[in-house]
């Protein structure tokens, strides 16, 4: 990683030709015949980009120019068929050439997916013990769409437990057992018309773009932020909710990620009450996604649920979202839920549930997980927090080495690294560059704008793997 940051830093050039962003509606609009100009404008601390002739702001790698309309499919299926970004591209790449130490040594590294692959040894042997392999016919059969009963029971049990709630949560409160991106799709498409948006903050996780706009259709408002750990504030919402209403599209929502990807923060007890407060007043849904909740490794931080507070301010407009594919390694087993005191959500929820449900079988291994507390506390998170801790250490004492500037934060699985220096004009279209350029060297990163940063520059490094596969990427 130093030669290619050395490489970089001495302004090398590349023969690579970097691809112009993608607005959707522009290119909506040029795919229909209807093509319309708009103008941009530099990014600025703490500003809010909001809706503008040419809005939705959409990160993606592809000019409308570059491709060519199917007659087979609508305006939008065009659009979604040629959406990728960085992100998709890099994973594409990955496991095309795939690093295996005996198969393929040449490979590339993946330090760009989120995944904990420090785990597997303690994952596979319980996952593979008596009491999960039971297989009845009610596991083989449909289930009700809102899931078995007894895994909506035992997620109860287990968020009243870790989530620290003040009075035990409800099983019917349990939404359908999903994927953990479907919860953000199936509560934007259900809870939202167009036109109508979702406020979030940025950098964000890349995943909620496709979950959120290209298969809800619903607007993402972003509040640009700086890249030091910096959150947002009621009164930066209020702003942008008013820039909203002038344009004519109503806010509806606000997006929180606690612990944060990409940048680690956690948001304060404190934080959170004046969120849900102001959201209140707003008639704002929160939807609250708290996927990592149990991957903050380190004593001196502290992670509070939502669920965890003594009374929500509107109970009947907060959503939270867990799954297991983070907090227990297992980003194979795509296993989420929803928590929403809103029966008319959960209902409506449960309707689609019958396209984007959980087999049997794999509900039942997920309860029996849920219930083993004795193995979470005593063995699974106190050797998953050590290694996090660990791996952490190796790595951020590697970037110091280098004199490479980061945040320093003690939750998930990544660390939010400055590259700016190493930028010569500091743009997007550089910090691309060199994103390929780690890529075409076999170690594959995320790149800032993958995440709606504002500054160029930045980038996410995953640091949950084995030593020596972080040796080799270094």
């Amino acid at each position: 990683m130093l030669s290619i940051l050395k490489q970089s830093h001495s302004g090398s050039s590349s023969s690579v030709a970097m691809p112009q962003g993608l607005d959707f509606s522009q290119a909506l609009s040029e795919i229909t015949g209807m093509g319309r100009g708009g103008g941009g404008g530099d990014l600025q601390e703490m500003r809010a980009r909001t809706l503008s002739k040419r809005r939705v702001d959409m990160h993606g790698f592809c000019s409308p120019s570059d491709f060519q309309r199917s007659p087979y499919l609508s305006a939008r299926g065009n659009i979604v068929s040629i959406f990728r970004g960085s992100t998709e591209e890099g994973y594409k790449a990955y496991h095309a050439d795939k690093y295996d130490e005996d198969k393929n040594p040449n490979g590339i590294i993946n330090f760009g997916t989120s995944e904990n692959k420090l785990c597997f040894d303690l994952m596979s042997k319980r996952l593979t013990q008596t009491d999960m392999n039971l297989m009845e016919p009610p596991l083989l059969q449909y289930p009700d769409w809102t899931g078995h009963m007894f895994l909506r029971e035992e997620v109860a049990r287990f968020l009243t437990y870790y989530c620290k709630a003040p009075a035990p949560l409800k099983a019917e409160n349990v939404g359908n057992p999903l994927s953990i991106g479907d919860c953000d799709l199936l509560i934007t498409n259900l809870v939202f018309l167009v036109p109508e948006a979702v406020l979030i903050a940025t950098p964000f996780y890349g995943g909620i773009t496709q979950s959120v706009f290209l298969y809800g259709n619903v607007k993402l408002v972003y509040a640009y932020l700086d890249s030091k750990g910096l959150k947002i504030c009621p009164m930066m919402c209020a702003f942008l909710i008013l820039c909203c209403v002038l344009q004519g599209v109503t806010v509806r929502a606000l997006i929180l990620l606690n612990p944060q990807n990409p940048l680690g923060d956690i948001y304060s007890l404190s934080e959170l009450r004046d969120y849900l407060e102001f959201a209140k007043r707003h008639e704002l849904h929160v939807i609250v996604d708290e996927i990592y909740m149990l991957s903050v490794f380190d004593e001196s931080a502290t992670f509070h649920s939502v669920l965890g507070m003594d009374r929500l301010p509107d109970p009947q407009r907060t959503h939270v979202m867990w799954g297991i594919t983070k907090d227990f390694a297992v980003s194979g087993i795509r296993f989420g839920t929803l928590y929403t005191e809103n029966q008319d959500v959960a209902n409506a929820v449960a309707s689609l549930c019958y396209f984007h449900g959980v087999c049997g079988s794999v509900q039942h291994k997920v309860a029996q997980l849920l219930r083993d507390r004795d193995w979470i506390n005593q063995v699974y998170l106190r050797a998953n927090h050590a290694r996090l801790k660990a791996a952490h250490t190796y790595v951020t004492d590697e970037l110091k080495t280098l004199g490479v500037p980061f945040l320093n934060r003690n939750a998930g699985f990544f660390v939010w690294i400055d590259f700016r220096k190493y930028l010569k004009t500091g743009t997007f279209e550089e910090e691309m560059l060199l994103w390929k350029r780690f890529l075409d060297n076999k170690v594959l990163l995320s790149c800032g704008k993958a995440f709606e940063c504002s500054e160029p520059g930045w980038f996410r490094i995953i640091f949950a793997d084995k030593t020596h596969r972080l040796q080799l990427g270094q």
